[in-house]
């Protein structure tokens, strides 16, 4: 969440987009992420050229080497140094505006250039939108002026922006937040070995906290060639149909990295769609607000789930996609655990008869705020075909770590981390009742109630007896209190006449 100075920086850029007649949402969602891409860019060459010159050593392939760089579509040639967010924020408004339209941008719309990559893909109609030198050298100051160390600003920026949309009515798309995201990264825990897919992917944020992951927890690992050439162009997968968000999903994964991710332009949900037995990870926030045709949806969806609701079509997806021993860690909303109809049910069923079901997480509605109001749940399975279901781990989510209002405010009251600790020690879970936050319930019993998997459906609420006085009692008290208020009434009668005589 972006608090305090970030948040003020970030609404001044926003005012100097809007001032300078660029007032569409995405759009200054896009430019700002252009000029974030390049400041990270030189800000990653500082950092190596700083750990070189300890060791003294020199830079391996480095974005912005000596000598000149020729525009492709000029011919002109220009010093790579000149390229760089530390040397062109120091030029004059005029320069920095040509420098910045005629020659950056045409340089990292060709970062990838001769590779087939989602990258060199999704920039080829990427188009620099600031109008003049005036709101350049604004912008290119407030983003300056942005701490960016250890933190991934660019998906705060993200949620803050989409939320500034909902609260000024502009469409926006659904976005979950990242500190939401992180705890289903944890609760998973990728690995090397794994294959992860979002087929919803908006601007890649399960992916991204994924590699960020896999970067932090197996660093050594990721020496070796074998494991780099996966992390690099083969682990992660991403569709979405919207190009911005697949232009902008690219860029965060080349930050992390990521040099060729699998991202696509796909409807998920349509017949193009033939991804089966494929991933083994897949962490996802479906759209659940729309329903489709059943012309425009695959076959072998409706046979888990005939019906148009996004939310149950996208559960039979996942299932489909996976590889036998596959993991799913899935946002959905209520609706879908307790639902009557036959497709919710039907969805439900497979999960716990066919796959294995491990969890419900709960969450209260106020998680995607200022956006949405929903409540919602993560659902966490994994395919099996057989079967396997036991015991289903239930969690009362009552607190995130922010307010549950508009605002969204840090506090204190946070269920995450004891979330993703009870998650990992599900034996300890056998001893608590269903009087607590947390508990286990046999697949019996969830069969019992229909399959049922809302929590107050098992959740025990223990009520504590309150005895009341006598009604005798209650009655002397109140007469007694009319006898107060009547003497009262009488002194203040006297005073009054005494007053007037």
């Amino acid at each position: 969440m972006i608090t305090g100075e970030i948040r003020n920086n970030i609404d001044a850029i926003w005012n100097t987009f809007w001032t300078s007649g660029i007032t569409n949402s995405i759009t200054v969602l896009e430019q700002m992420t252009y000029l974030f891409f390049i400041k990270i860019l030189d800000d990653a060459q500082l950092k190596q050229e700083g750990t070189a010159s300890v060791f003294g050593t020199v830079v391996e392939d480095p974005t912005f080497p000596e000598g000149n760089w020729t525009n492709p579509q000029t011919g002109s040639t220009v010093p790579y140094q000149n390229l760089r967010w530390n040397k062109f924020k120091d030029f004059d408004p005029q320069t920095m505006l040509t420098t910045v339209r005629d020659d950056i941008f045409v340089f990292i719309k060709n970062l990838s250039s001769g590779k087939n990559s989602s990258y060199s893909t999704y920039m080829k109609d990427a188009t620099f939108l600031i109008p003049n030198e005036r709101t350049l050298t604004k912008v290119v100051d407030g983003i300056n002026s942005l701490d960016m160390e250890d933190r991934d600003t660019m998906g705060d920026v993200y949620e803050y922006i989409l939320g500034k949309m909902a609260s000024s009515g502009t469409n926006g798309q659904f976005r979950t937040p990242r500190h939401i995201i992180r705890m289903m990264t944890e609760l998973m825990k990728p690995t090397l070995n794994d294959t992860v897919c979002d087929p919803a992917m908006g601007s890649a944020g399960f992916i991204v906290e994924s590699a960020r992951y896999i970067s932090e927890n197996f660093s050594k690992e990721l020496l070796k060639t074998e494991n780099a050439n996966h992390y690099k162009n083969t682990m992660f997968h991403g569709f979405d149909t919207d190009q911005t968000m697949l232009r902008i999903g690219a860029m965060n994964m080349m930050l992390h990295a990521v040099e060729n991710p699998n991202i696509e332009w796909r409807d998920s949900l349509s017949d193009d769609n033939k991804d089966s037995n494929k991933y083994t990870l897949i962490m996802a926030n479906p759209p659940f607000t729309g329903s489709l045709d059943y012309e425009v949806v695959e076959k072998s969806l409706l046979t888990l789930a005939k019906t148009k609701k996004t939310e149950l079509l996208f559960l039979a997806l996942f299932i489909r996609s996976l590889e036998l021993g596959g993991r799913c860690a899935s946002i959905v909303p209520d609706g879908v655990l307790f639902g009557t109809s036959n497709a919710h049910k039907a969805i439900r069923r497979e999960l716990v008869e066919n796959q294995t079901l491990q969890a419900v997480i709960s969450m209260p509605s106020g998680v995607f705020k200022p956006y949405a109001g929903v409540s919602t749940a993560i659902l966490i399975f994994t395919k099996t075909n057989a079967g396997g279901t036991s015991d289903v781990w239930f969690y009362d989510m009552k607190a995130d770590g922010y307010s549950l209002d508009d605002k969204r405010t840090e506090i204190k009251e946070n269920d995450i981390p004891d979330i993703i600790s009870r998650f990992h020690s599900l034996d300890k879970e056998k001893e608590r009742t269903r009087k607590e936050q947390s508990f286990l319930v046999p697949k019996a019993d969830i069969v019992a109630n229909d399959y049922d998997l809302s929590i107050n459906k098992y959740k025990e609420v223990e009520r504590v007896k309150v005895v009341y006085d006598d009604p005798e009692v209650v009655l002397g008290r109140l007469e007694n209190l009319q006898n107060q208020l009547a003497e009262a009434m009488v002194e203040y009668k006297t005073i009054v006449k005494k007053t007037s005589d």
